[in-house]
């Protein structure tokens, strides 16, 4: 028989919805644009609505799952993993320091992300009718970053291995998966780091002539959330400007 098709997505039947690393920035702009449905955002800290849970804290991921249930009436729908740290780690430090950073930003970046990926998964399979998964990687995935973020490239690139792995195993079930990987954005996670590059103009080729805005970004992973077709499942949306063309 063939895979079950994902109920339609209408404004008029509000998704339920959990997004992490929503403070600022892509975050916060991914809450905005999901204006409609019923969301749950989290932070570090909480605070404006927001669920606060620590995902260097390896008990964090069920935690803030279960809050975000509760929140949403037991179901949740599509689950945005967004939360990342970018801090840097220069092979001439010290080299527990290096290996501190290292463990850090996986622990973030990627297997916090990968435990609520495993939560929302076993969740669409218990309740069936499926749900979807929206994954924001980074370009680094696959150009790689700078000589002091070997760390930050690897966890996206691991992102976009999971994100691909989860798609080809559960999509018929009705469970659909995507990553999006921007480039620069104007956020203010990467200010300090463009301005210590020099400014926008030493960052080398930006063929928009700009870096990406938050709001981009977000109606990017709103797209995919809300309206991408299930055919598109382990698909990668780069919102680089070009920066960067696989």
């Amino acid at each position: 028989s063939p895979p079950p098709r994902s109920k339609p997505r209408r404004l008029n039947q509000p998704l339920h919805i959990l997004v992490t690393g929503t403070s600022r920035g892509i975050g916060a702009s991914i809450l905005a644009a999901f204006a409609g449905h019923r969301v749950v955002g989290h932070s570090t800290r909480g605070g404006e609505g927001r669920i606060a849970a620590d995902l260097a804290d390896p008990q964090a991921p069920a935690s803030l799952w279960e809050a975000a249930l509760a929140a949403l009436d037991g179901r949740i729908d599509l689950l945005v993993n967004n939360a990342g740290i970018f801090e840097a780690a220069p092979i001439g430090g010290d080299s527990a320091a290096w290996a501190a950073t290292w463990e850090r930003t996986m622990r973030v970046n990627l297997t916090a992300s990968a435990e609520l990926c495993r939560l929302a998964v076993l969740h669409f399979r218990a309740r069936g009718g499926g749900g979807r998964i929206v994954n924001v990687a980074s370009r680094a995935a696959y150009r790689g970053d700078s000589p002091d973020h070997w760390h930050y490239a690897a966890s996206k690139g691991a992102m976009v291995a999971m994100t691909k792995s989860i798609a080809r195993a559960y999509a018929g079930e009705g469970i659909y998966a995507f990553t999006v990987t921007p480039g620069f954005t104007v956020t203010g996670m990467v200010d300090e780091y463009i301005e210590s590059r020099g400014g926008i103009a030493s960052l080398g080729d930006l063929p928009i002539g700009r870096p990406a805005a938050a709001e981009e970004i977000a109606e990017t992973v709103r797209w995919l959330g809300v309206d991408a077709p299930p055919s598109a499942t382990g698909a990668v949306i780069d919102v680089n400007g070009a920066s960067f063309v696989r």
